[in-house]
């Protein structure tokens, strides 16, 4: 039963993420975010930034005509979503490369006529939420350090991680059900 409640509320934070800045107070919510995040408070704040510039940008550029996601981590971007031609996928990579701070950027944009539909979507984001629960429950690292992304159910793991972390975060994934395909993009650590 407990797992079953931590994974309903799992679930709904990609949902409901937004809101509860709003409802505690964002200083006090980031600010204990930040405390867990092995990121800097700079860094952080500059992810934030670039991802609101990322959509910001594409929006612009595409209106509705494709769906991007991009998850800045330590100012490095990962893209996935779908745009309907290659020429798209690299120019919204190169768009993205030229915004202040940006490291770096994994395109992992898949090229197709149709998007992903809404019920996809939150099939990826409730396997987000599992592996994230299978974390917490391992107790092997600080669940924290590592950031979960999950796009047509090939999941990526992101964060400043030991060796040791990553082999473990991966293992976890890997085995969670649903999940296609893992993808390391972990930046190590001493």
């Amino acid at each position: 039963m407990r797992n079953l409640v931590l994974l309903a509320t799992l679930a709904l934070v990609p949902v409901l993420g937004g809101c509860i800045p709003l409802l505690v107070g964002g200083a006090a919510t980031t600010g204990v975010l930040v405390a867990a995040d092995r990121r800097s408070v700079g860094s952080v704040t500059e992810d934030q930034e670039i991802e609101l510039k990322v959509a910001e940008r594409v929006r612009d550029s595409y209106q509705d005509r494709i769906h991007i996601n991009a998850t800045s981590y330590n100012r490095i971007v990962l893209l996935t979503g779908e745009v309907p031609s290659a020429a798209i996928k690299a120019e919204i990579e190169k768009t993205v490369a030229s915004i202040n701070n940006v490291r770096g950027v994994h395109n992992e944009i898949a090229v197709s006529e149709t998007t992903s539909t809404l019920s996809n979507r939150a099939h990826d984001s409730f396997v987000t939420s599992k592996v994230k629960a299978r974390f917490v429950d391992a107790a092997k690292f600080q669940p924290n350090h590592v950031k979960v992304v999950t796009e047509r159910g090939v999941v990526y793991l992101l964060g400043l991680v030991t060796r040791e972390e990553a082999e473990q975060a991966v293992e976890i994934a890997r085995t969670t059900s649903d999940v296609k395909r893992v993808v390391k993009l972990f930046q190590y650590i001493q």
